[in-house]
């Protein structure tokens, strides 16, 4: 069995993280998109990115072919979006159905996690959720050191929930 590394990545931060741990892991990677972009203005960019978290916005994405039965375990990588995860990350995990399969959490932030890894164990019921690796960023500079990702990949290695 595998592992599948699914990701949203806007600014790069957990690209970067997904990569790193598939490599690790030597898994397959699927990276999420939205079908409308979002806008190259950073000031711009938060204001819409506030309206959405708030709104609960939910938007469409580009279609992925996932072949869940040959998957043990999934890691879901999301950036923080005001105290959550990503608009795109909801609208993916909406999608699935994830009673019983395996889950490993990952965010990229520069502050704080906020309440995303309790939105993680809310969307994902049912599903076996194991340690949540967090990453912060300076811009695009990776604070947690890579040993973080090494301890967290070794986890999900030994099979540890």
């Amino acid at each position: 069995m595998k592992t599948l590394v699914a990701y949203y990545s806007l600014g790069g931060n957990t690209k970067s993280v997904a990569e790193k741990v598939a490599r690790s892991l030597r898994a397959d990677v699927i990276e999420i998109k939205t079908v409308k972009e979002y806008p190259d203005d950073y000031d711009v960019l938060l204001s819409l990115g506030e309206k959405e978290v708030a709104s609960g916005y939910i938007p469409a994405l580009r279609p992925v072919d996932i072949d869940w039965d040959k998957y043990e375990a999934v890691l879901l990588g999301t950036p923080v979006w005001w105290s959550s995860f990503a608009p795109a990350m909801k609208k993916f995990i909406s999608n699935y159905k994830w009673k019983g399969r395996v889950v490993y959490p990952f965010v990229t932030h520069d502050n704080t996690v906020g309440h995303v890894l309790g939105d993680f164990k809310k969307a994902l019921r049912g599903a076996h959720i194991g340690p949540v690796l967090n990453v912060k960023f300076e811009e695009k500079e990776q604070l947690t050191p890579d040993s973080a990702l090494k301890e967290w990949v070794a986890t999900i290695k030994n099979g540890r929930i």
